[in-house]
């Protein structure tokens, strides 16, 4: 069984994550402490919102070190829908504001002339690199997506699956340790379920320090 940290910065409903990683097999502490990265074996950074309004929130929490020391570490890293856009280095949502930097890129806003923005719904992913996160996921999986805005990735080595609305996008990142889901699999019925319980195993799989 793996720890995980579910980083509680006030952005989003953190129940439904919470949960289906309890129903995976992790033992989950959420928390808005630095401390609780640093005793996890793996790190889950969730959000719903704005970018620069996460980033100040995470700044003000002392967060945002902790969890570059993390990864540099090798403890595997897990960014969910907006958590997923904070690994990058910079977004234009609501004026520029910086990333974590984890990962190389930029986050704009999604190019869909013509259909609603934000997306909203089911969509089909499609795998574009081999991932210890896609284990046992077919390709063409529909997962759950609620997002205005989409990272396009500096390094295309650094996308393992897209999607398609209006245009084709980063649906899953992953450069081990550090992986992303624009999508929410919390909420994605048992393909969701499957990839948080791949990253459980990938967490449960690092060596103690």
């Amino acid at each position: 069984m793996a720890t995980i940290a579910l980083l509680d910065y006030g952005m989003g409903n953190l129940r439904s994550a919470e949960k289906a990683f309890e129903h995976v097999g992790a033992e989950v502490t959420r928390s808005p402490d630095p401390a609780v990265i640093d005793a996890a074996d793996g790190v889950v950074l969730p959000g719903v919102g704005a970018f620069a309004e996460a980033m100040r929130r995470i700044g003000v929490l002392g967060l945002a070190e902790p969890i570059r020391r993390a990864v540099a570490g090798g403890k595997p890293l897990l960014g969910i829908c907006l958590g997923m856009q904070l690994l990058f280095d910079r977004s234009d949502e609501l004026g520029e504001a910086e990333g974590l930097g984890l990962l190389g890129g930029d986050v704009g806003q999604l190019e869909a002339p013509g259909l609603k923005v934000p997306h909203i719904g089911w969509t089909p992913t499609e795998r574009a690199a081999g991932s210890p996160l896609l284990q046992g996921i077919a390709d063409g999986e529909p997962f759950y997506f609620v997002h205005s805005y989409r990272a396009v990735p500096a390094d295309p080595a650094d996308v393992a699956a897209t999607s398609e609305y209006g245009e084709r996008f980063a649906a899953i990142v992953a450069r081990p340790p550090v992986f992303g889901a624009q999508f929410h699999p919390e909420k994605s019925s048992r393909a969701g379920l499957r990839l948080l319980a791949n990253f459980n195993a990938i967490c449960a799989a690092v060596p103690a320090a």
